[in-house]
């Protein structure tokens, strides 16, 4: 059997649009930003004589990453206190969920509640 969905309508499409707008902007705003923590660290670890122990894009991306689970959670980013812990072990088993569909990890996501 085949499942029918609702046709859209042209107002619910341009708000479709505006939140892909902003996804996008989003989206390049962290990337430009994260190229740009990169390129002041190593800028920063050269003028000490330390540029092979500037952190690679990915640490950035890690701490992005961390502030970004603690805000879903309602945690402070800065301490990591707070939170709500039924929305941080839906948050993880989303992630758990992504890695094994997407890819192919061997992972058993966490049960539902």
């Amino acid at each position: 059997m085949r499942e029918t969905r609702p046709v859209p309508t042209p107002s619910e499409m341009r708000i479709v649009d505006v939140i892909k707008s902003a996804n996008q902007a989003l989206a390049e705003a962290v990337s430009l930003a994260l190229d740009q923590a990169v390129k002041k660290a190593v800028e920063d670890m050269r003028a000490i004589g330390q540029e092979k122990s500037a952190p690679a894009m990915e640490y950035f991306a890690s701490v992005v990453h961390q502030r970004m689970y603690c805000l879903m959670c309602g945690a402070d980013p800065d301490t990591l206190q707070g939170g709500d812990p039924d929305i941080a072990y839906h948050v993880i088993r989303n992630s758990q969920n992504i890695a094994r569909h997407y890819w192919a990890a061997d992972i058993e996501p966490y049960p539902p509640r």
